[in-house]
Order: structure tokens, then sequence, then C-alpha cells
């Protein structure tokens, strides 16, 4: 059942879903949504099956036009959004009429938009996942590994308005909430110095390969991300890292948020579209926590490191799990010049 065609894209607009782990011994990346939760967020205001495909966006400026009565959500990045002018909001769930445009503007934070229909977007699987790769000209609406076009169809998996998967209204609903609060946290002022997003990082695989000097610089330094950032990953600019020697190594597995540090000294987080393997030395690796985050920047964004013991990032872990079902409050927020009455979930 076809239900969206696009006007435009934006920037960038490919199929995702959580993607194809187990795969990196056949050299195929796990790739997927960057911001995981985000995608799973706006499927569980569909009822969806919180692992369907859906569209991300990358920075907005997207477009599509409803087909048929359809029911969609939007999370992710903050972007002002409207259907036919009138203005609709993020993180809760729209209804589009046939004939109706949904707009989703420009993103004022974060840098993936994440756009669910109810059903799901029928995609051909490839290794298991509707995930586009375009590298490996694999995923997408046709398998080829292509990014979504205007003029192109989006068809809905399913018909039905709640799957056996999904989650119940209210508790999505509070989930929506807590990861909008936690992303506005987080990324809202990340374009200054002062609002850096902090990142906590798990040291090694190979941070025994670097100066006392050059981890304190890793620690203590604030980085911006540079233009030359994709999917595959986020390069970084900023004090360099020294290396006691070079920084080649033997070439080994690469673990998702691992962060390389090549010969110029400036850092790279690998994000899902990364190599499986590859020669530089990982001074540290991601929290898993902070994952969906770092899948957020975008170029002119401000970071720092922390370093967290492998019990902590566990804990880390742990909390943003929980967070999804804390009991809730009301909160006013003001966003895109509108005041939208929000659901804060309580995080300890």
């Amino acid at each position: 059942m076809e239900v969206l065609e696009i006007v435009s894209t934006g920037p960038l607009a490919t199929v995702q879903d959580l993607g194809r782990p187990g795969r990196m011994k056949y050299g195929v990346p796990p790739g997927g949504a960057l911001d995981r939760e985000a995608l799973q967020v706006a499927n569980a205001l569909v009822g969806n099956d919180l692992g369907a495909p859906g569209v991300e966006i990358t920075l907005g400026g997207f477009s599509a036009v409803a087909l048929r009565p359809v029911l969609v959500a939007v999370a992710g990045a903050w972007a002002p959004m409207d259907v036919d002018g009138v203005p609709a909001q993020p993180y809760t769930t729209v209804q589009l009429e046939a004939g109706q445009t949904l707009n989703i503007g420009h993103a004022a934070w974060g840098a993936r938009v994440y756009l669910a229909v109810a059903g799901g977007v029928a995609a051909r699987a490839v290794l298991g996942s509707a995930s586009t790769f375009g590298r490996g000209k694999m995923g997408g609406l046709d398998g080829d590994g292509k990014p979504l076009r205007s003029g192109d169809t989006i068809t809905a998996a399913g018909g039905q308005a709640q799957s056996p998967g999904s989650m119940n209204p209210s508790a999505a609903r509070d989930w929506a909430t807590a990861a909008l609060i936690r992303r506005a946290a987080a990324l809202a002022s990340a374009g200054t110095a002062e609002g850096a997003v902090m990142l906590r990082v798990v040291m090694g695989p190979q941070d025994h390969l670097f100066t006392e000097d050059g981890i304190t610089t890793f620690t203590s330094s604030v980085y911006v991300v540079t233009p030359l950032t994709d999917r595959m990953g986020a390069r970084l600019a900023g004090p360099t890292v020294a290396h006691k020697g070079g920084a080649d190594i033997v070439s080994d597995g690469i673990p998702a948020g691992a962060i390389q540090i090549p010969g110029d000294g400036n850092p790279i987080i690998m994000l899902a579209d990364r190599q499986t393997t590859g020669g530089y030395t990982k001074i540290a690796c991601l929290a898993s926590a902070d994952l969906d985050i770092a899948g957020q920047l975008r170029p002119g964004d401000h970071v720092r490191f922390q370093s967290v013991s492998v019990e902590e990032a566990h804990a880390l872990l742990e909390q943003d799990r929980a967070a999804r079902t804390r009991p809730s409050l009301a909160l006013s927020l003001l966003g895109d010049g509108l005041e939208h009455v929000v659901r804060v979930v309580e995080i300890t």
C-alpha cells in the first residue's frame, strides 16, 4: 500500500532499520540507524515493531505528500515540521490525510531525523536488513544501496494499526519524552565550546601506545566535528593526541564507537557504516549509552571525552534503559518559537 511520495530528500535520506549484526566477519558492517533509540521511538509511537524500517533524514529539508491516510511519527534531531503549513510536533504521532504534505525543516540541533510510518517502510532486505549501505550497494527500497530520491514512493509494509511486537501507546509517549529531554540536554548547545557534548569512553584497546601527555590531551580537550563526517565516522579537529611511536598497528576489528587516532593526531569516532577492520591505533571506545548521541553529531559541534570504567559504562547503559519506565511530570518547552507541553521522565 503506497502511502507517501517523496518531494524533497534534503542532503540525504535513506531507509534504515537496526542493521545487520553478525556480518563483520564477512566484511559487512552492522549499519542501521545511527540513532537507534530515535528510530525505535518513532516506530513505537505509530505502533510498529521497534526495529521496523524507517527513513533516516540527514539535517532535515525533507518533504513528502500522503497518497492515502497514514499515521506517521518523527524523532531524533529537533527539526520544525508542518502539515500543509500548519505546525506539527515531533516526538508525537501525526495523522496525514490523502493529499497533505509533511514538511520537515532544517534541524535546529542534532543531525538525523527519523520518520516512521504505521506498518513500517516496505523495502527489500539484504542479509537480513533493509538498511541502506551505499558503499556495499545493499539495502534501501530496492536492495541496491541507493538513497531515497525525489519521486520515490514509500509503501507501508503492514496494514495493522498495532503490530504484535509494538509498545503500548502510553509507554511509547513516555519513552519519546525521555528521549527528547536527553537529546536536548546533550545537543542543544553543542555548537559552542561551553556546550560541548560530553561523550563517555572506556580507554583501550591500544591506549598503551599513546604518551601520558597524549592521553591527558584526549580526555581534557574540546574537539570540533569537521565536515569530513558521514555515516562511516565523525572526524574531529583539535589538540593533537601524541603516540609513543607510529599510528599504525596490525589491522584488527573495529567495534562500535571505537576512536581511532591516525598519524595527524586527530580523533575519528567510528560509526555504523565503519570499515570492519583497520590499522590505526584506537585510544578508546564510546560507552554504549552514548552511541546514539554520537550519531547525532554534525559539523561544528564541540565534543569532550570522559574516561569511565567498564563497570561504569555498563551502569550507564542500565540507567538509560530504566529511564524509559520512570514516572513522568509535566514540563513546558520552548522550541521553534512554539511552546510544547511534554512529560519529563525522571532520570537519576
